[in-house]
């Protein structure tokens, strides 16, 4: 009997031991997985603070020569060219036509997108359409910057509006647009299906039809999802280069003509970026001062899409 519980006690403290280290090599690799997506939150933080101290930094040699009022206020942008001037206008002016053209463009396409994915597919349709449609999301930009000078002007606008300049905000726009639909669905789509079964039921409880629940009560519903989608796509819009460098031209103009070549902020630093500017030369730090101010346009915009998708969590859950 000694024996028996002697090895019955051993066995005991055997397993005891064994589950106190399977304890502590758990707690062991969750400390560590811990520990490495704290370094990768870490990594993410310093390096948005490493790219505006970086063009704070550069940026200030730039507004010591150039108030920063004529920069934000001047109607010219020559600064490659004699006579020099420093206004940041006529780049405001075609980010602005080209951002907002492809709002235009792509906000009813997503939304309706969107809600005929969540509320009128069928299921073996959603699981086919939806990735299809995020396949555009993976379309190198440069391919749609060729698409824009190769179809949409010469075969779509300049049949339309045989005026049109070669390189134009229209065919910018409309390329963008396309670019950002995937943007919009995608977030709408889960807006709307956020949005209560119960309160589609009572919809169709008082007699309204798949329209009206659709158009009355589930996008009223998502309208802050919504919103926060248009936000992010319009921060993308702001923020695409190629595309638009390739479709818009290089020529900043104070203009609202969506017809004629345009400049916006992204394609001149890729202009001078690309070009012979020497370094520490007032040229050179103009990609500095226009890159401070494209982040800060961007650093709004998501703060507000951050603000809305707050509230718009916070309505259901």
């Amino acid at each position: 009997m000694n024996s028996t519980a002697s090895a019955t006690s051993s066995l005991r403290v055997a397993a005891g031991g064994t589950a106190n280290l399977a304890r502590a090599l758990r707690r062991t690799r969750e400390a560590l997985i811990h520990v490495f997506l704290l370094a990768c939150a870490l990594v993410s933080i310093a390096t948005t603070l490493a790219i505006v101290f970086v063009l704070i930094d550069q940026s200030i040699p730039f507004f010591r020569e150039i108030s920063p009022w004529a920069f934000l206020t001047g109607t010219r942008w020559t600064p490659l060219l004699e006579p020099r001037s420093y206004g940041v206008l006529p780049l405001l002016a075609g980010t602005v036509l080209v951002a907002g053209g492809a709002l235009l463009v792509a906000v009813p396409i997503g939304v309706s997108t969107a809600l005929y994915l969540s509320e009128y597919a069928p299921g073996w349709l959603r699981q086919i359409g939806k990735p299809f449609l995020e396949i555009l999301a993976g379309v190198p930009t440069v391919v749609y910057g060729y698409f824009a000078l190769s179809f949409i002007t010469p075969e779509i606008l300049r049949r339309c509006w045989p005026q049109t300049e070669v390189f134009n905000g229209a065919s910018a726009a409309i390329v963008v647009g396309i670019m950002i639909v995937p943007t919009i669905s995608s977030l709408c789509d889960d807006a709307f299906r956020a949005v209560p079964r119960s309160l589609r039921e009572a919809g169709y409880a008082v007699s309204g039809t798949k329209l009206e629940v659709s158009t009355r009560i589930v996008l009223p519903g998502a309208m802050s999802g919504v919103m926060a989608a248009v936000l992010l796509a319009l921060a993308r819009a702001i923020g695409e280069t190629m595309a638009v460098v390739l479709a818009a031209g290089m020529t900043p103009k104070l203009t609202l003509n969506p017809l004629e070549s345009i400049q916006t902020l992204t394609a001149y630093i890729v202009q001078v970026s690309l070009g012979d500017t020497p370094a520490d030369t007032i040229e050179y730090h103009t990609i500095f001062g226009v890159g401070l101010t494209l982040f800060a346009i961007t650093l709004a915009v998501n703060l507000v899409a951050q603000r809305v998708l707050k509230r718009f969590h916070e309505v259901y859950e």
